[in-house]
């Protein structure tokens, strides 16, 4: 094995193995008890040895959107954001933008690999999905649809098995 090779190993032998998340669900008409996605997303997490350190509903609306992330950033214990619903294309889906403008670099690469394994389960309809990864502040943020499916998809192939070298390398 080359050191090339090694690296990532070691970068994820060193990385956090417990990251305190906030869920947050976008969604017009999901109330806690059929907040499915959420619920799935924080089983997951915590199933993965990571703490759920808050979680919310609001509706599609950038501006709570925004002002629930901002608040987290200013909550040392969360370090990550899992955010779900309000990525498709109609008209009322309005997470992209919302968490774009607060981006400060982007995980391009999440959103397409994602996509990449959505289209491997639900065909082209993969291509509306506008699921996005990036740093706000110092802290990890994943963006995903409002489908159960795709949010275990989302956690089970891509977050999970990178979230604490993503937070290692966020940190450097």
């Amino acid at each position: 094995m080359s050191g090339a090779d090694r690296v990532p190993l070691e970068h994820k032998a060193t990385a956090p193995r417990s990251i305190g998340c906030f869920v947050l669900t976008i969604s017009d008409s999901k109330t806690e008890a059929t907040d499915t996605s959420g619920q799935l997303i924080r089983e997951l997490l915590a199933g993965a040895g990571h703490r759920v350190v808050g979680h919310a509903i609001v509706r599609d609306e950038p501006t709570q959107v925004t002002a629930l992330i901002r608040k987290g950033c200013a909550d040392p214990a969360v370090e990550a954001f899992i955010l779900t619903g309000g990525t498709g294309v109609t008209s009322r889906d309005s997470t992209y933008e919302a968490v774009e403008v607060m981006l400060d670099k982007r995980l391009t690469g999440f959103g397409e690999l994602f996509r990449m394994l959505s289209y491997q389960e639900i065909g082209a309809a993969a291509m509306m999905s506008r699921a996005q990864g990036g740093v706000v502040q110092g802290r990890a943020l994943f963006s995903l649809p409002g489908s159960p499916n795709a949010c275990r998809l989302a956690l089970e192939k891509l977050i999970l098995p990178e979230l604490g070298h993503v937070l290692r390398e966020v940190r450097r």
